[in-house]
């Protein structure tokens, strides 16, 4: 994050990347709450996160996706505005704000036998196939995204982010064969999930974390240069 900003701040582009700080903690939070509060037979350990929106008081994670995808559109806004961060980068972060959009416009399918009554394997609605078209890549831009913006930042911030994406991968995967059904990962498909949510968000957080650390010294340093 070595790029100088061209001409003054704007104060615009600084609260669009308070965004990023915003969306992660309130979406991991939210989920949270209400894997706990659940009381129909949805399991936090086995069940997505998109199942929250099924059954009792799922407009919640329906408000959820919706909001914490906008937050992270307007992140990504401003990640392009400020020019700290690479284009392409900046591009798959404004994918996984729209994957989150549309798993909050279109309802999944059940899965893992929640709600109660449904079968184990996914019986794909045409809202759920819609779901999982928009959610899917969305993941898969995320977990680019974090090996893109690796690139040329000092090597801690490249082996931090490796590591991540590597771990990220690897969560998303073994969630996928647990509901799927594949026996070892099934009861801990919603875990493994929720691992996965949890180390994405926490590297977008450091993002928004460090491109505003050098907003803000660029602002200084320009309020400096006009004394």
């Amino acid at each position: 994050m070595s790029r100088a900003l061209g001409g003054p701040w704007e104060a615009g582009t600084r609260r669009l990347l308070y965004c990023g700080l915003v969306a992660g903690p309130l979406f991991v939070l939210a989920f949270l709450i209400q894997g706990i509060a659940k009381s129909d037979g949805y399991e936090f350990l086995r069940h997505p996160v998109s199942s929250l929106e099924l059954g009792e008081n799922g407009w919640a994670q329906t408000a959820t996706f919706l909001v914490c995808g906008t937050l992270t559109i307007l992140f990504a806004t401003g990640l392009w505005r400020s020019r700290l961060v690479g284009r392409a980068g900046v591009v798959l972060v404004g994918i996984w704000g729209v994957g989150l959009l549309g798993a909050g416009v279109f309802t999944t399918s059940p899965v893992s036998g929640y709600p109660i009554g449904t079968p184990a394997a996914v019986e794909y609605s045409t809202a759920g196939v819609l779901h999982d078209a928009f959610s899917l890549p969305g993941f898969l831009a995320l977990a680019l995204a974090q090996v893109v913006l690796a690139r040329g930042q000092g090597r801690g911030w490249l082996v931090y982010s490796l590591l991540s994406a590597t771990s990220y991968l690897v969560f998303f995967f073994l969630a996928s064969a647990g509901f799927s059904q594949s026996e070892p990962w099934v009861d801990m498909a919603g875990l493994f999930q929720r691992l996965c949510v949890i180390v994405g968000w926490t590297w977008m957080v450091i993002v928004a974390t460090r491109v505003l650390r050098v907003s803000e010294a660029a602002r200084v340093g320009e309020a400096a240069r006009v004394r």
